[in-house]
């Protein structure tokens, strides 16, 4: 049996992980991707992502781009905060859609729920502990709640069911119509 040169490159190796996880969950969903097929992709063993990582579902949400990006996007003037945040959603879903982590979590509803509600409440008090840092009001976890299932709904209707009048704007149209939804949950409140 011939080994593999041992290469220490811990930043290399999360990434490679990391890319590995967002193609493998965007595949196959994530109650049937495996830690063993995302390492086998990655060219890593099953023990260095559980050290990386800890679990499947840690691994899913620190490869969910919305979330490491999120600070990014709501750092600034919180005046033109939902205009920011609905410009980076489309964005990123126009781009890659098929393998967004949101719509691999919102496919794998249907077939672990339990996972799947798991996955959504770190991803929501992640999002709720960033928001609270820029955005003003006790009922912020309300707001927040009201921004994720705003944000649900456009992925079911524009990039799941891919059916009606949101899957027929453009882009720069859903941005707007977006951005002034999300004005009011985020602002008007």
């Amino acid at each position: 049996m011939t080994r593999r040169p041992h290469r220490r490159d811990p930043e290399g190796h999360r990434q490679a992980i990391l890319d590995a996880a967002r193609s493998c969950f965007g595949e196959r969903g994530f109650a049937r991707a495996t830690v063993r097929e995302i390492a086998s992709r990655a060219g890593v063993t099953h023990g260095l992502v559980l050290r990386q990582f800890g679990s499947k579902e840690q691994l899913f949400l620190a490869a969910v781009p919305g979330h490491r990006e999120l600070d990014a996007v709501i750092d600034g003037d919180p005046g033109t905060l939902p205009e920011r945040v609905a410009q980076a959603y489309v964005e990123r879903m126009e781009t890659g859609a098929a393998t967004d982590p949101l719509v691999v979590l919102l496919r794998s509803i249907a077939s672990d729920q339990q996972a799947a509600a798991k996955l959504y409440s770190a991803m929501e008090e992640s999002s709720i502990r960033a928001y609270r840092e820029v955005v003003d009001g006790e009922d912020i976890a309300v707001r927040v709640a009201m921004l994720g299932a705003q944000l649900i709904g456009v992925t079911v209707n524009r990039y799941i069911a891919r059916t009606g009048p949101l899957a027929e704007l453009s882009a720069a149209a859903l941005t707007a119509h977006l951005a002034r939804v999300l004005r009011h949950i985020l602002l008007d409140a």
